[in-house]
């Protein structure tokens, strides 16, 4: 029997023993239902993985509650996505971030110029930054088999997933199966930055953001 239990401080306090014991969670975001695990555990990143039949070389991105924790975690953005960040985040906009050489996250991409990457996102949902409040940065893919329409309800990750997760939080019914855009900094593209998925936010408006001087993105 899958454990399946509302947001609240005793399902987040476990939740929280188990991304710190190596296992997996389902939690809602403010796309779609995602399975998470500490970003630091090899092993647990290897389930998700393993669950979702997902292959290696799609990487997983990492789900913080601010961008303040981006630092910490030895990331960091580089122009202009920093800018759009102020701008975008929290947000469906997923920016790919550069890894000091001190970072010991498990979920990095390498690229051709020997520095790695990461993707990383700040949910622009209330339950979800509670949650990740409570239990950390996680490392993070949408709540689906590979290759299948995303999750958008506790009850549909059951049903991809079942025993193969240790908790599933149930935060209600999520806004869309249409997932987060993902930008990276690229010198030599248009605007500074090359669009690698569009998703919720249209590549127009991170265009149009990227010439913004600061302040919140009109509507």
């Amino acid at each position: 029997m899958s454990d399946v239990r509302t947001v609240n401080e005793e399902s987040l306090a476990r939740a929280a023993e188990v991304i710190r014991s190596g296992g997996l969670v389902v939690l809602p975001t403010d796309t779609v239902y995602g399975i998470a695990c500490d970003p630091r555990n090899a092993e647990a990143i290897d389930k998700i993985y393993a669950a979702k039949g997902r292959p290696k070389f799609k990487a997983l991105q990492v789900l913080v509650a601010s961008v303040d924790d981006i630092e910490p975690l030895g990331l960091y953005l580089p122009a202009p996505l920093n800018r759009l960040a102020a701008q975008l985040l929290p947000g469906a906009f997923s920016p790919i971030c550069v890894a000091e050489d001190s970072c010991t996250l498990c979920t990095l991409s390498p690229t051709p110029h020997g520095k790695k990457t990461q993707g990383i996102r700040v949910p622009n949902s209330a339950v979800c930054l509670r949650i990740l409040r409570a239990i950390g940065p996680v490392a993070c893919s949408s709540a689906n088999r590979s290759g299948e329409q995303s999750a958008q309800s506790v009850q549909e990750a059951v049903e991809a997933f079942g025993d193969a997760v240790d908790l599933y939080l149930d935060g209600g019914a999520t806004r869309g199966h249409v997932a987060s855009t993902v930008v990276a900094a690229d010198p030599n593209g248009r605007d500074g930055v090359a669009i690698l998925r569009e998703g919720v936010i249209p590549e127009s408006v991170i265009r149009k953001a990227v010439h913004m001087n600061g302040g919140a993105l009109g509507a």
